[in-house]
């Protein structure tokens, strides 16, 4: 596959949000015949309509809960990616079945009408928090992995439906560092839940690349992932701290509703049986079939693998960190809006 298909028509899922305003210029520079944005804000959509003004956008008011909606804007779609979700984690402890409702079924709705539109790829968007889940968030995730999959095993099809797995994107919407950021304009101290938490991190331009890799590699049900440095979240604040040059203090505030102290990018036994890209790796689909043979005689051994975890990723000290954030056009902007005006 490639996205330099002139005439193909994609369709983004939750497209207003930081991944979808950078994979919609992404697939228009790339000369792509139509980009359909499917989202439920229409504040957002208009604001987007100005921001990028390309006739060859097309938008959609609508909610990936409702099939009919989903199935008309997929018509006449050659490739999908979904990244319609509800993401924060407090909200979806809160709210458990309305993260059913969008992560789930929503996901369900979007991988059935491909389906029934002959869609040739769906490249769904996942998280780290679905390995290993611990909160409602992180388990509709796993569920929505588990739909692609199930889709490979049930369907001998032409739509070929896989996930990307990823951790923190650095200042997408609703992250942390825009959070640090913002307190630290109001002259706050940037709060943190732990210090010693770790998190992956990785930049927008990455889970970009993460999704084109999936989008031309993908195998039925195959799940893609970055293998990403991680550092602590206390590190990550002092960073931003020194970035803005104020007083390196933090406001320590205690750990959130389920929250990990680290996070999983891959179990050892999806390790074990992954295919090396180099930057990424691919986990197959265990495709056997409901008469499987006995138990352990096709299961890939994981002696010698571990979880990829991000308490054990290669570690980013906070010089590292704060040359990474120096890259993000974001912070770049924020601090040239602190430096002082000379007047002539």
């Amino acid at each position: 596959m490639t996205l330099l298909e002139t005439d193909a028509r994609v369709l983004i899922t939750g497209g207003t949000g930081s991944f979808g305003h950078t994979m919609v210029r992404r697939l228009l520079d790339r000369g792509v015949g139509e980009v359909r944005v499917l989202s439920r804000d229409e504040a957002k959509q208009d604001a987007m309509r100005h921001t990028i003004n390309d006739e060859r956008v097309r938008y959609q008011v609508g909610d990936i809960r409702d099939f009919e909606t989903v199935l008309r804007a997929t018509r006449n779609v050659d490739h999908i990616f979904h990244a319609a979700a509800l993401k924060q984690v407090p909200a979806c402890e809160f709210f458990p079945v309305e993260a059913i409702r969008t992560n789930v079924l929503g996901s369900a709705n979007v991988v059935e009408a491909a389906e029934r539109n002959a869609v040739r790829s769906v490249v769904l968007l996942s998280t780290d928090k679905a390995v290993q889940p611990v909160n409602a968030m992180g388990m509709t995730k796993a569920v929505m992995e588990k739909l692609a999959q199930a889709h490979a095993r049930t369907h001998d099809s032409a739509t070929t439906v896989s996930c990307v797995r990823y951790g923190n994107v650095m200042y997408s919407r609703g992250s942390v560092i825009p959070l640090f950021v913002e307190q630290i304009k109001a002259g706050r101290a940037p709060t943190v839940t732990d210090p010693d938490m770790t998190r992956f991190l990785m930049s927008l331009a990455d889970s970009v690349r993460l999704v084109e890799h999936a989008f031309r590699h993908a195998r039925a049900g195959d799940v893609f992932i970055h293998k990403a440095s991680a550092c602590t979240v206390g590190d990550l604040a002092m960073a931003v701290c020194q970035l803005f040059d104020v007083p390196e203090k933090l406001d320590v505030v205690g750990t959130r509703l389920g929250e990990k102290l680290h996070e999983c990018l891959a179990s050892a036994e999806e390790v074990a049986r992954a295919d090396d890209f180099g930057d990424f790796i691919r986990v197959p689909v265990d495709a056997r079939g409901l008469q499987y043979s006995p138990c352990g005689a096709e299961t890939a051994g994981t002696a010698g693998t571990s979880d990829l975890t991000s308490a054990h990723a290669p570690r980013l000290d906070v010089p590292r960190i704060r040359d990474l954030l120096l890259g993000l056009p974001e912070i770049r902007a924020e601090l040239a809006l602190r430096e002082p005006v000379l007047v002539p």
